[in-house]
């Protein structure tokens, strides 16, 4: 075949990915959970772990009351989806073989139960978010990817030790509010999606914003972006479909690497 014989291929011919679509509760409850798992391995895989800190949650699609996660004391870089906990309301354990982090029901329970809209809430001790959180700082809008959590996050600023009680939960909750983010001072971040790949590549991606702010800062003064050009970008990349398709490569590579997960 040589060049003069190529033809621009049809729009409607070319492959884009979406999100799925389910036929049952079922197909879409293990769909989570896969995810779920393919976020936590991920985590682990980008040096998120911090001890027994640290965890994803998905609201289940029937019990939208309850939600998946990973359990306590369970390294992100092994768990298995027939290790996830689903918790109700009250904290406790309906599904599965583990404890629950006390820390991850008082934050995720408040988020999920303030926010209908919120699929999937990540939350971890991830260096550069620690750093940047000791700060009691926003992020600002010096990079192209920082321009997604432009005016669409928020700062907990306060700390009074390991969130342990759901009235701690409540006050993130309020001040997470409809953004996507929030960075809780002396503590770390948590990112919110409508599915778990959206939350998770929004934790990612914030973290690694995170890190080039501390760089830039440290190396000398910055050139912000215009709040006008901030504005755009943010419509342009911080759409929840943006953050979903984002993930889908880091989803392949994962699985690829680690088929084990879906055990």
């Amino acid at each position: 075949m040589s060049l003069s014989d190529l033809r621009p291929v049809p729009s409607d011919q070319l492959v884009l990915r979406r999100p799925r679509k389910f036929g049952t509760v079922q197909e879409e409850r293990r769909h989570r959970r896969e995810r779920l798992v393919a976020a936590l391995r991920l985590f682990g895989r980008f040096g998120f772990e911090e001890g027994v800190a640290g965890h994803i949650t998905v609201r289940d699609p029937e019990h939208t009351d309850h939600f998946w996660v990973n359990p306590f004391g369970m390294s992100f870089k092994q768990i298995k989806v027939s290790d996830l906990i689903l918790v109700n309301h009250e904290g406790q354990v309906v599904d599965g073989r583990h404890h629950v982090n006390r820390a991850a029901f008082a934050i995720h329970s408040m988020v999920h139960q303030a926010r209908p809209d919120v699929v999937a809430a990540a939350h971890s001790h991830s260096v550069h978010g620690k750093a940047l959180s000791s700060l009691g700082t926003l992020l600002e809008p010096l990079t192209q990817d920082a321009c997604a959590f432009y005016e669409d996050h928020a700062l907990f600023d306060d700390y009074t030790g390991v969130v342990l009680e759901t009235e701690e939960g409540r006050r993130i909750a309020q001040a997470l509010g409809s953004h996507k983010a929030v960075i809780l001072r002396n503590h770390g971040l948590l990112t919110v999606g409508g599915s778990v790949d959206a939350a998770a590549w929004w934790f990612i991606t914030m973290e690694r914003s995170c890190q080039a702010q501390l760089l830039a800062k440290a190396a000398g003064p910055t050139v912000r972006i215009t709040h006008e050009n901030a504005k755009l970008t943010h419509g342009q990349i911080g759409d929840d479909t943006v953050g979903w398709f984002n993930f889908q490569p880091l989803y392949d590579q994962i699985v690829a690497a680690e088929p084990d997960l879906f055990d």
